[in-house]
């Protein structure tokens, strides 16, 4: 913010900086997204979960222990680089599959620097607000 470039969560405002035209600097990004970690009930969907997500940081999925006896979800998970993290019935945690970082295959996009948009209105408005 002190360099005049506050949050800006509208797309339409963000997409005007990828017109060379318009501007010779796109603003640096405020916030560094390391990684995304969702939650899902059944492995069969953890690849639609983590899908546009993985193209921005390692992505990884929490699934109950008994959605890993089918090792072929796995398998699929493994290939992409989506990490999993299994929960057993007393709630302990534990790493199947560590997340790949493939974001650099994908390169930058309008969605990725927006959601960092995003990202950055949501730490400056809920998490640096003061409480009212």
């Amino acid at each position: 913010m002190e360099n005049g470039w506050p949050p800006e969560p509208d797309p339409s405002w963000f997409r005007s900086w990828f017109e060379p035209t318009l501007h010779d600097q796109i603003p640096v990004p405020a916030v560094d997204l390391v990684g995304v970690l969702v939650t899902e009930s059944r492995a069969g969907r953890a690849l639609r979960s983590c899908g546009t997500l993985m193209t921005l940081a390692p992505c990884a999925v929490v699934l109950p222990s008994s959605q890993t006896s089918d090792p072929w979800p796995l398998v699929e998970l493994d290939f992409y680089g989506i990490g999993v993290v299994t929960i057993d019935e007393e709630g302990d945690a534990s790493v199947a599959i560590s997340p790949e970082d493939r974001s650099q295959e994908f390169g930058g996009s309008v969605f990725g620097r927006w959601l960092l948009e995003l990202l950055y209105h949501r730490v400056m408005t809920s998490v640096l607000s003061p409480p009212r």
